[in-house]
């Protein structure tokens, strides 16, 4: 139902972007000094803090459309309707999961301005200081550090009051926050019951769910009030609406959507050396290719998805895989494609008590209208809500008989191993919403998973999907801590808290033994969309890895990567923040190489 109210007609004025090409043929020059392939969470960022500098010329190419005029693209709590299979995502597909009983799910990435930032479910979570320290450990570089990164966290945030200007004291911690930077940042602006609720649980079971003030201090372990990326005034703060529009006021900067880069070029060798400074750019499989050049660099923020695959598609690579797809081998780097790492989501629901659940929206078109308008008129209300206002980081037993059997692949003790979202509503990517009842979810995601995947081609044809099997769950370590994360969420709810509204669990959460809750999970996980470390950094000396410590393609020249497949591990948290963060390191990385 939700889905229909972008049907509804409400909309606002969005003002006109200059700049803005929907053709490549339109575009001024073929000459910039740099290109940067994708406008998504890192790509707007590269293009915005390059052309703070005049004397840089800059050219992003996105795949995609604009943002502009995308209601649901700007209700925070119309963020789930964007995802799977609209005209703002890629609509991947996975391989058949080994660990969720061979089902395929969809892999949806962003395919818009702003990228997966525009489409995301907007929870701004940034990691552990063991995540960076780790980052920083792998790669041999302390600039990725948790002291050195947190410098780079403030600078893309800019902490704002809730939509419903309530007093916030006691549920984050203003100190830690950037408040000059352009992605707005603010607490859920829609309280309700369940809220209440859920930080009274922290106060009566406090040993096993500890209240945390504010998770993004480094230390995110315990339960605490959500951040997300949405403005004060109730819409969506991207990567698109905080770096990119404003920047395109820039005379130094064009922007080209609905075009593809089908391949980057390698102008010269050098001693062995490729140096990449072309680009190859179309709009249909069929269609004109068009080359751009690029006399400084070319930027690959394509995401963990699109970063392999044009990677491959241009002759870096496995060179086994490579030749086996006719493709010429420019520089072979085994390591493209692999290391794909994600988190396996899992919504766990119970029957409540109540007539106030997002159910009654859902059902319910005239409240739902009126919710939309009153979001139109003020900017508050439910819908200026992403739609889960507290998140929970826990660790496994430090005793559990698991890791007698495998190795901890948390970054260390302050980061955790599973995520306890509780939400308002019956929430699932795997199961329709019962057309009966009104539910409480308690989502689980293992969040330190050792399962790895990969990203292939499937051809030769840079506009055939990829082949991407993120392996959920394929690691028994990962399906134990999911059980025990069910079964946290199955203790969270027998708070006195929830005594009177929780009524039972549904379906095959009712399972008691291991065994049966293992199974349940197997065939209702998905994925919450984090892809990360299919291009992972590490050391200059390494032999192993896509890109180094200054993000620049290993044995290449002219090729630097800013996006989430640089991660060589992924953070225990809702990704966004870290992926801004790394962006913002990297511009000035880039900056001070050209300076």
């Amino acid at each position: 139902m939700l889905r229909l109210l972008l049907l509804s007609g409400l909309a606002f004025q969005s003002s006109v972007i200059a700049r803005l090409y929907t053709d490549p043929i339109q575009l001024p020059t073929r000459e910039y000094d740099f290109v940067v392939v994708g406008a998504g969470t890192a790509g707007s960022v590269i293009a915005a803090r390059l052309s703070e500098n005049p004397a840089f010329s800059v050219l992003v190419i996105e795949a995609g459309s604009s943002n502009q005029n995308i209601l649901a693209a700007e209700v925070p709590f119309l963020g789930s309707t964007l995802s799977p299979n609209t005209a703002v995502t890629w609509n991947y597909t996975t391989t058949p999961q080994i660990g969720l009983n061979n089902r395929t799910i969809p892999y949806p990435r962003g395919y818009v301005l702003g990228g997966s930032s525009t489409i995301n479910f907007e929870i701004w979570t940034r990691g552990s200081i063991d995540d960076y320290n780790r980052f920083a450990k792998v790669s041999s570089d302390p600039g990725w550090s948790w002291v050195e990164m947190i410098h780079y966290m403030k600078k893309s945030e800019h902490l704002v009051p809730p939509t419903d200007n309530r007093t916030v004291f006691g549920e984050v911690d203003p100190s830690i926050h950037g408040m000059k930077g352009p992605v707005q940042v603010s607490l859920g602006g829609y309280i309700g019951d369940v809220d209440q609720r859920v930080i009274n649980t922290t106060r009566e079971f406090v040993s096993e769910f500890p209240y945390n003030i504010d998770m993004n201090s480094g230390y995110p372990l315990g339960i605490g009030w959500t951040q997300n990326s949405v403005s004060s005034k109730g819409f969506r703060s991207s990567s698109a609406t905080a770096y990119l529009a404003p920047a395109m006021e820039r005379n130094n900067l064009d922007v080209l959507i609905q075009t593809r880069v089908t391949k980057l070029v390698a102008v010269s060798h050098a001693k062995g050396v490729p140096k990449f400074g072309q680009v190859e750019v179309a709009q249909t499989p069929t269609g004109p290719r068009l080359l751009f050049n690029a006399s400084k660099e070319v930027i690959l923020s394509s995401g963990s998805i699109n970063t392999p695959q044009l990677l491959q598609l241009s002759g870096v690579g496995d060179s086994a895989l490579l030749a086996s797809l006719n493709i010429t081998t420019i520089h072979n780097l085994g390591d493209v494609g692999k290391n794909l790492s994600d988190h396996a989501f899992l919504g766990n629901h119970w029957l409540v008590n109540s007539t106030s659940t997002f159910e009654a929206v859902g059902r319910n078109a005239s409240l739902a209208t009126d919710l939309l308008t009153q979001w139109n008129a003020t900017g508050t209300g439910l819908m200026s809500d992403p739609g889960a206002n507290q998140v929970g980081w826990m660790r496994v037993a430090p005793n559990s008989s698991i890791f007698q059997q495998y190795p901890d692949p948390s970054s260390g003790p302050t980061s955790p191993h599973y995520e306890l979202l509780p939400v308002n509503g019956f929430v699932s990517f795997v199961e329709n919403t019962p057309t009966t009842g009104f539910f409480l979810s308690v989502v689980t995601n293992v969040v330190s998973p050792l399962s790895r995947g990969s990203v292939t081609l499937a051809s030769g044809d840079p506009f055939d999907n990829p082949i991407i099997n993120p392996a959920l769950l394929e690691s028994p370590f990962d399906l134990c801590v999911m059980v025990e994360a069910i079964k946290a969420a199955k203790r969270f709810v027998q708070a006195p808290a929830w005594k009177g509204y929780v009524i039972q669990a549904v379906g095959t959460l009712n399972s008691t033994t291991d065994e049966d809750l293992a199974e349940y999970a197997r065939n209702s996980t998905s994925t919450v969309f984090h892809p990360v470390g299919t291009a992972r950094m590490t050391s200059y000396s390494s032999q192993d890895g896509v890109v180094n410590p200054n993000l620049l393609v290993k044995g290449c020249s002219g090729l630097r990567i800013v996006d989430a497949s640089v991660l060589p591990y992924i953070p225990a948290a809702h990704p966004q923040a870290c992926i801004y963060a790394l962006a913002e390191r990297a511009a000035d990385l880039i900056k001070a190489a050209w300076s």
